[in-house]
């Protein structure tokens, strides 16, 4: 069903500003804001169909954004004016796909916000994620993009580059953009193309691929970086100074275009792939950021086109059909063939890991709380106090014998100059956790003790603790201190003998209530909604033995988990605790592995 829709303007007084648009629901399928999807038809472009699997906050949910056509007409006009140079398009303009424009393009260039420092509209988006299969037009697009960057967003002087990890593969990067460049009626009068730069003459702005450090922080100015296939970079630092290379131009943009990688931990790939797919879990926001990833899902039949189509927006057309085949072909005769096509072609890290608990049933469990009606409950408490200069957190569960369940109170610090690491870490949420007061910080740039002993003996004075649970092996002046108190403090073991009865009692809890919810009824695992602790529960990765034991993993975890720890020691104590009648964390019918 559609529905006539009034959006942004046509800057054309003679077209029409309402157009007939797909529903809310197809739009949702379609993952295309109302805007993007009016500027598509206006244009006489048809809506794509092939969304991507994981895709980031529209950038039009940014403060004060608006969508502006003309930019987006900008772009595709400069793209137009470019020729392909090889195969069976050599010759024709570069006209980008319907996809290439309605998730990519648009977005990325149409919205834009009033900017007092500029005294302008400038775009939204800094930092722009495409993760698509190969043959997917990736290079073309990277190389018309960077074109447009530096001969015609209006910005003097605008260095741009494009990075690789080797001289060798910077040129190939670098070499398709040049012939572009070269092969171009319009394009080639206003500019130089040498053997290692592009020199647009008029504005003096130049392209080149860098594959260094020192290259990337000569100039330090970029307009515009672009960063070819993340998933073979071996450690950050080239990509983390393109970065903080960009910080005295009106509207920057970063723009990291890659395959996948098989799904290892902790590696460059990992940590900007996880930020993405967080940011479309809506774990945190960060409207300046936006990402879009195809791929199948694990579960669909690598072999069928429909698969094929799914993680390939380009599909058939590049890459072909028979092309696909051939791969899928090589991809039944071993275990290694076919994880490199899941891989590569289909957009699927095949070592990735299961997630344990589900930010659907965490959520579920969300309710308002009141710290005030604790006072004088039986609570009982798991700290993990991880390094010194990180992060600590406090759990405190308060039993519901008459209703069943639990009540979970957080609490959690940083030292002030490890904020700004959690921040790089976070997209920017870090610091709006401590303005909206779910994270603390203490003093200096390592964990002060004294400063969260202070709380946790305010809590002492107004809950009925029965016990604290510490990792036993991590002790600290703190927990030593409190335990020479009033404080009942136990040493928890890590192993899957203590944990993995908490970590499965948490995933019932949470399961129970999410179903509960659903029907009109009462969570089990009620809590505040920290966001702090929404990051740690995504975050999570946990171990498994041959018996199905579990427990917290931090080295295979996304990022930190002490959240999830101390809640596993408090719940650790629970259990331990005399049951005064069988509960739901208790009951064998919520056993959930």
């Amino acid at each position: 069903m559609a529905r006539k829709t009034r959006t942004t303007p046509s800057p054309d007084p003679d077209e029409p500003d309402v157009l007939e648009l797909p529903d809310a629901a197809e739009l949702e399928r379609l993952k295309l804001a109302p805007e993007v999807a009016w500027y598509l038809l206006s244009r006489g472009i048809p809506l794509p169909d092939r969304p991507p699997l994981i895709q980031t906050p529209s950038p039009g949910e940014a403060e004060g954004a608006v969508f502006d056509p003309d930019r987006v007409d900008k772009v595709l006009a400069a793209f137009n004016l470019l020729r392909h140079t090889q195969g069976q398009w050599a010759g024709r303009p570069l006209t980008p796909d319907p996809w290439q424009v309605g998730y990519i393009i648009a977005p990325i260039y149409g919205w834009v916000r009033f900017d007092e420092d500029a005294g302008d509209y400038v775009r939204v988006v800094r930092e722009a994620y495409i993760d698509v299969p190969r043959k997917n037009g990736k290079s073309t697009l990277s190389g018309g993009l960077a074109i447009y960057m530096t001969c015609a967003d209006g910005e003097p002087g605008a260095q741009v580059i494009t990075a690789a990890t080797t001289k060798e593969q910077a040129k190939f990067v670098f070499a398709p953009v040049r012939h572009l460049a070269e092969n171009s009626p319009a394009l080639k009068p206003h500019v130089q193309a040498l053997a290692e730069k592009i020199i647009h003459t008029r504005s003096g702005s130049y392209f080149q691929p860098i594959a260094s450090i020192a290259a990337a922080q000569h100039g330090a100015n970029l307009h515009a970086g672009f960063v070819d296939e993340l998933h073979v970079y071996k450690d950050p630092e080239l990509v983390e100074t393109i970065e903080t290379g960009t910080g005295s131009r009106r509207q920057p943009l970063i723009v990291i275009i890659t395959t996948a990688d098989a799904g290892g931990r902790e590696t460059v790939y990992d940590r900007k792939r996880r930020r993405i797919e967080q940011l479309a879990r809506r774990v945190f926001t960060a409207p300046s950021v936006y990402g879009v990833v195809w791929a199948a899902e694990p579960e669909d039949d690598p072999h069928d086109p429909k698969t094929w189509a799914k993680a390939n927006p380009g599909f058939p057309i590049s890459p072909t059909r028979s092309y696909l085949q051939a791969r899928s072909d090589e991809a039944k005769q071993s275990p290694a063939d076919l994880a490199k096509f899941l891989r590569l072609h289909l957009g699927i890290r095949t070592k990735q890991v299961t997630k344990y608990l589900t930010l659907e049933a965490w959520r579920a469990n969300t309710v308002v709380l009141d710290e005030e009606l604790f006072a004088g409950r039986e609570a009982y408490g798991g700290i993990d106090l991880g390094s010194v200069s990180d992060l600590t957190a406090l759990a405190w569960l308060f039993p519901d014998d008459e209703a069943g369940g639990l009540d979970l109170l957080l609490r959690f610090w940083t030292p002030a100059d490890n904020l700004k690491s959690l921040d790089k870490r976070t997209a920017g949420a870090a610091s709006r956790w401590v303005d909206e007061g779910w994270l603390f910080t203490t003093p200096g740039n390592v964990t002060d003790y004294a400063f969260i002993g202070a709380q946790i003996r305010r809590d002492l004075d107004a809950f009925a603790v029965k016990a604290i649970g510490f990792d036993r092996w991590s002790s600290t002046s703190l927990t030593n201190d409190l335990e020479g108190e009033r404080a009942p403090m136990v040493g928890v073991g890590q192993g899957f003998k203590t944990m993995s009865p908490a970590m499965k009692a948490i995933k019932r809890l949470l399961l129970q209530g999410e179903r509960q919810v659903a029907g009109g009824g009462r969570a089990m695992l009620r809590h505040g909604g920290n966001p702090v602790m929404t990051w740690m529960v995504d975050n999570l990765a946990v171990e498994q033995d041959a018996a199905g034991n579990v427990k917290p993993s931090k080295a295979r975890a996304g990022d930190k988990i002490d959240g999830v720890s101390a809640l596993c020691d408090a719940m650790s104590e629970v259990l331990a605790r005399p049951p005064k009648r069988r509960s739901a964390y208790e009951d064998g019918d919520f056993e959930t592995t």
